[in-house]
């Protein structure tokens, strides 16, 4: 069967169109192997006078992460696209790793967000993700230092665990012994979405269970992604407009900023009032057990206890930058953790050897597994390595884009004005052959494990799932702890079954969510 003109790539179990998954019982991992083509096309689309390359990209948009891969595939790794005139859609897109190296950290003064930048992510504020120079720097510094704190890594295993057993697992059990069908996607939307708040606010959400719809805020989430995504493949003027009239995409976003709003005003106040009580050395105590903005506060004086008052930072800066570590925490985790027991189930022998190396370094009686501390983790190489190849495969943020202040040469050799907008394309980067080798299709856990040294090393600028440079997230070995705690807990006691014919294909979101979810059934199962 061939879809289209697109070429027919065998994908875990399912066959890889160019914009869709279409499961097969028959086979068990990634491929790059064509099986059939029924003719050869070029995917560089046409630049037509006045309008540019808009009608291709139109075209394309429900399928804008394979577009970019086959389009990045033909021309070499960098691409010159051109919007329509006096509309400011020019942009340079580039896999090299040559020029994302130079782009994210040698020349990372000269390559900033962008004017366009903070226009489109305006749901984010002020915060780090939009911030830019000193003005991220100095939150920066205040922040990191508490995501890495040994107290608040406990803090988080013991919140993951605490969440699983009470939440998930439950839900999951009942999903085996039921025999129903669940949304995996969805079930771990809303666990990501609980633990985060509890990490960052100190508030449990308790997002609804397996019957239940999505919570308002969970849809707030949704809808400012699916927005903020079309800012960036429609002109201005046009989302503009549906601002102004209050339609479509924009509508939802307005509603969304409200709720998300609200939500965080009245944890913050809440909060401020309940700290008083609190001294420093309760941070700094071992496992502590005190959120982030709890951390926060105390971190820059504005308790009491002190001689200050919340005043000194605006509620205004509070909000945004608790936004920014909601946004983070909550969609990466959820969305890596989705695909990556999407491939484990579509690869069972890679699935097997996961749980092999469980049984072997975990005490594990009967299908059961508590979580006890950190270092039992680090014992779970295996499972390391098949994590970093799902983020290889599927980066939970699929794209990033940059502008120069000044006119720049880049590696490759191309020319770059100031202002144009640069888009660094991670999730085609990790299908390009030039940088992965001819199995750059393949779901192979190996790549990362090395005799010697456990997980090998690949330089961020070639594995581009937490960035690269000066804004790499920090927050990494976090979002590893907690993925490695969930992916125990579970495939110590369940299978996952996906439903035959379920079609899972990237979503059009800033953050890389199934378009359709992960519809499975789950049964027990002990090793």
């Amino acid at each position: 069967m061939v879809y289209g003109n697109h070429k027919k790539l065998r994908v875990g179990t399912g066959i890889l169109f160019s914009d869709k998954y279409i499961f097969s019982k028959d086979s068990s991992s990634i491929t790059n192997s064509v099986l059939e083509e029924e003719e050869e096309r070029t995917s560089i689309p046409f630049n037509w006078p006045v309008i540019g390359m808009m009608p291709d990209l139109f075209l394309n948009v429900h399928r804008a992460q394979d577009y970019i891969t086959e389009i990045l595939q033909e021309s070499g790794g960098t691409f010159e696209f051109k919007g329509p005139w006096f509309a400011n859609m020019d942009m340079l897109v580039t896999s090299d790793p040559a020029n994302v190296n130079h782009i994210l950290s040698k020349s990372f003064s000269n390559f900033q967000k962008g004017p366009e930048f903070e226009k489109m992510f305006d749901i984010l504020g002020k915060g780090i993700f939009n911030a830019e120079c000193e003005s991220w720097e100095s939150p920066r510094k205040t922040i990191m230092p508490l995501i890495n704190h040994q107290g608040f890594q406990k803090f988080v295993g013991i919140t993951s665990w605490n969440k699983l057993e009470k939440g998930l697992i439950p839900v999951l059990e009942l999903a085996a012994k039921s025999g129903m069908e669940v949304d995996l996607q969805q079930l771990f939307a809303k666990f990501t979405f609980d633990t985060t708040c509890l990490l960052v606010l100190g508030h449990d959400p308790a997002s609804p269970g397996i019957d239940l719809p999505e919570s308002p805020l969970g849809n707030a989430f949704a809808d400012a992604e699916e927005a903020v995504f079309y800012r960036h493949v429609v002109p201005r003027t046009c989302w503009k407009i549906q601002r102004w009239l209050q339609i479509g995409a924009e509508k939802k976003l307005t509603k969304a900023r409200e709720n998300l709003h609200q939500f965080l005003a009245t944890n913050i106040s809440s909060k401020s009032e309940n700290l008083e009580g609190i001294n420093q050395t309760a941070i700094s105590q071992d496992g502590g057990g005190l959120d982030l903005l709890a951390r926060y506060m105390k971190a820059v004086g504005v308790l009491k206890e002190e001689n200050r008052t919340s005043d000194i930072v605006s509620q205004k800066i509070w909000r945004d930058a608790l936004l920014n570590l909601i946004f983070a925490g909550k969609d990466i985790k959820g969305a890596g953790l989705t695909w990556f027991f999407w491939l484990l189930a579509s690869n069972p022998i890679e699935e097997s050897m996961v749980r092999k190396e469980i049984l072997s370094n975990l005490q594990v009686k009967e299908g059961r597994w508590q979580f006890s501390n950190l270092e039992e983790m680090k014992k779970q190489v295996y499972l390391r390595g098949a994590l970093c190849e799902s983020l290889r495969l599927f980066p939970p943020v699929a794209t990033q884009h940059k502008a120069p202040v000044n006119p720049d040469i880049l590696p490759s050799g191309h020319s770059i004005n100031p202002n144009t907008k640069t888009l660094l394309p991670f999730h085609a980067m990790g299908r390009m052959e030039t940088i992965w080798g001819k199995v750059c299709w393949e779901f192979k856990p190996q790549r990362w494990i090395s005799e010697q040294v456990g997980i090998a090393h690949e330089p961020s600028f070639k594995f581009t799932a937490f960035n690269a440079g000066p804004r790499s997230c920090k927050g990494k070995e976090i979002c590893f702890i907690q993925m490695k705690i969930v992916a125990v807990a579970l495939l110590c006691r369940f299978h996952f079954h996906i439903l035959e014919g379920h079609q899972t294909v990237p979503d059009n979101s800033v953050i890389l969510h199934m378009r359709h979810g992960l519809k499975l059934k789950v049964s027990t199962t002990s090793i």
